[in-house]
């Protein structure tokens, strides 16, 4: 055999053994107490209980709990300025820009944590966090390090009980919705809150390994470690980690939602069981709501239906949380099954939810009608639920949002065709792409459009790609994208969503900008052929293009 080839088959025999010998773990908070479970990329091979003695290097995680020290005693530190003068800034800003507290800790930007631009004093930061019973590597700020090896039973512990943790969870969905291959929602969901960390690996320092730590939706924590960057473990074991964690009711979502049950059909009393008229004020049980046209309807409460009397006539208020508002919804316009085009229902049904209610006081006001959206006026079911949790908090942003039972149109889903979709195997990040091509999937408290276009950046790429096309024609490979977006690169390098047909760059100002473009352009039309994965050659025919 040549030796050549031999030396090679061994490498990857070699590579083969330590990834067999290196499952993703899982640790978290299982029922009363810590577990740990390994996965290869298609199942869960083991559980048992975490063992005391596991650690992980902090990485990226340690700038967790300075946010949650700023938040927690209210800090107002400045935002970070980009000088365009350090290296770690492509995480944080471009040169003139500048980021703020929460951007920064999705985006992880270490530069505007750094204890000491925040002028953090170690004697008050060690006596906060021993008030809070913390270990000694989170009190000590000098160990505040990425390199920083921690048992991760104790790293659980603090993510159980750390400070400003509900307004981290909202926050850190953003990580997953900006994982940059753009798959990870599609298979997680709203479940996840976790901040991303990567750092050199134990065994080889030319290596990387990650994870992430956090916690699901309902406060339960988690930690992830494994092979690679954060980013390499969201792309490949996010199936698995999909087909794994469960979707727990989410918390601190408010009882905030103010319906006004059967707004077009007007009351006319609502009886207990007994047939006798109901007291004005929260509803107990069961009850008959008789209305002016004849017909009679069961609702049942359990505290969250009021009755009132208005001009002269009874009048019901549900209040709910937002997530129990989703579940009614979906229950009473359609099914929870199939579960794709249920969770694209729920996402819009959230959607329409902000983009059309009122304001009253601090919670959202909307009518249950037909021209808005209809409610069940008892609990939803368990499987409705399970589905308004598994999207909790998703929303779309960059278009209106309206749905039907079978009628579609422009932004506009019919759950019909949604249901054949679902059949034929699309996931509900699709259905809902087919539904509302300029809509992006976002974050209730943050509905912004993950593509700014960028039209003259967009429109140089068409001009150029008529000049490149004799040269590109020849190239093995090569498939000219009919349809396709350039988007406005906030943070980061620029990359290419080839599920959604997106370029993400700075824009098309200077020669660098321009070769980004023509770049990724590249990567996106050699999607289908090995020469898209060599950067060697894709640099070098960007280059060729632009520059000879």
């Amino acid at each position: 055999m040549n030796r050549g080839l031999l030396c090679v088959m061994l490498c990857l025999l070699s590579l083969l053994c330590q990834a067999e010998e290196a499952p993703l773990r899982l640790a978290w908070l299982h029922g009363q107490g810590y577990e740990v479970v390994q996965f290869n990329t298609t199942q869960a091979i083991s559980r048992e209980p975490l063992p005391a003695d596991l650690q992980t290097p902090l990485g990226s995680l340690w700038k967790l709990f300075v946010y949650a020290w700023l938040v927690d005693t209210d800090q107002h530190e400045p935002a970070y300025d980009c000088q365009g003068e350090d290296r770690d800034e492509v995480y944080c800003c471009t040169a003139g820009g500048s980021i703020a507290r929460e951007p920064a800790l999705v985006h992880s930007c270490g530069l505007y944590f750094n204890p000491r631009r925040l002028k953090v004093d170690s004697g008050q930061w060690r006596a906060y966090w021993q008030a809070r019973k913390a270990p000694d590597w989170l009190a000590d700020i000098a160990q505040l390090q990425p390199q920083t090896r921690v048992p991760v039973a104790q790293l659980l512990d603090m993510l159980r009980t750390l400070p400003a943790q509900q307004q981290a969870r909202q926050l850190l969905l953003d990580v997953v919705l900006d994982a940059t291959d753009g798959q990870a929602v599609g298979r997680l969901g709203g479940r996840l809150r976790v901040k991303t960390w990567s750092w050199l690996a134990d065994a080889d320092p030319k290596a990387r390994q990650g994870g992430f730590g956090g916690w699901l939706a309902d406060g339960t924590p988690v930690w992830v470690g494994g092979r690679g960057t954060s980013q390499m473990i969201l792309r490949h074991y996010a199936d698995v980690l999909g087909s794994f964690l469960p979707a727990p009711w989410p918390q601190d979502v408010g009882r905030c939602v103010e319906v006004d049950l059967f707004a077009h059909y007007p009351l006319k009393a609502v009886l207990t069981v007994a047939g006798k008229p109901a007291a004005q004020g929260a509803l107990q049980g069961r009850y008959r709501a008789v209305f002016e046209n004849g017909n009679d309807l069961d609702v049942e409460s359990s505290g969250d239906l009021y009755l009132q009397q208005a001009a002269n006539r009874p009048r019901l208020i549900a209040r709910l949380d937002r997530e129990e508002y989703v579940a009614r919804v979906l229950q009473r316009e359609a099914k929870s099954q199939p579960a794709e085009a249920a969770k694209a229902l729920a996402v819009a049904i959230r959607t329409y939810l902000l983009q059309n209610a009122g304001r009253k006081g601090d919670c959202l006001s909307i009518d249950d009608s037909s021209s808005r959206q209809r409610v069940a006026p008892r609990a939803a079911s368990a499987d409705a639920r399970r589905i308004a949790a598994w999207t909790s908090d998703l929303v779309l942003a960059g278009s209106p949002v309206t749905y039907h039972s079978d009628t579609p149109g422009a932004d506009k889903l019919s759950w019909t065709q949604a249901v054949e979709q679902a059949d034929g195997g699309l996931r509900y990040d699709a259905i809902l792409q087919h539904a509302y091509p300029r809509a992006s999937l976002s974050r209730w408290g943050n509905p912004v459009a993950s593509c700014e276009p960028l039209p003259a950046a967009q429109d140089w790429l068409q001009s150029q790609r008529r000049r490149w096309r004799p040269t590109l024609d020849n190239e093995v490979g090569y498939n000219e994208i009919s349809a396709f977006a350039v988007c406005r690169l906030s943070y980061g390098r620029p990359y290419v969503d080839r599920e959604r047909q997106r370029i993400y760059v700075r824009g098309v100002l200077t020669l660098q900008d321009r070769l980004d473009l023509t770049h990724e352009y590249l990567h996106l039309a050699f999607e289908a052929h090995p020469n898209g994965q060599d950067e060697t050659y894709i640099e070098g025919l960007a280059r060729h293009l632009l520059l000879d």
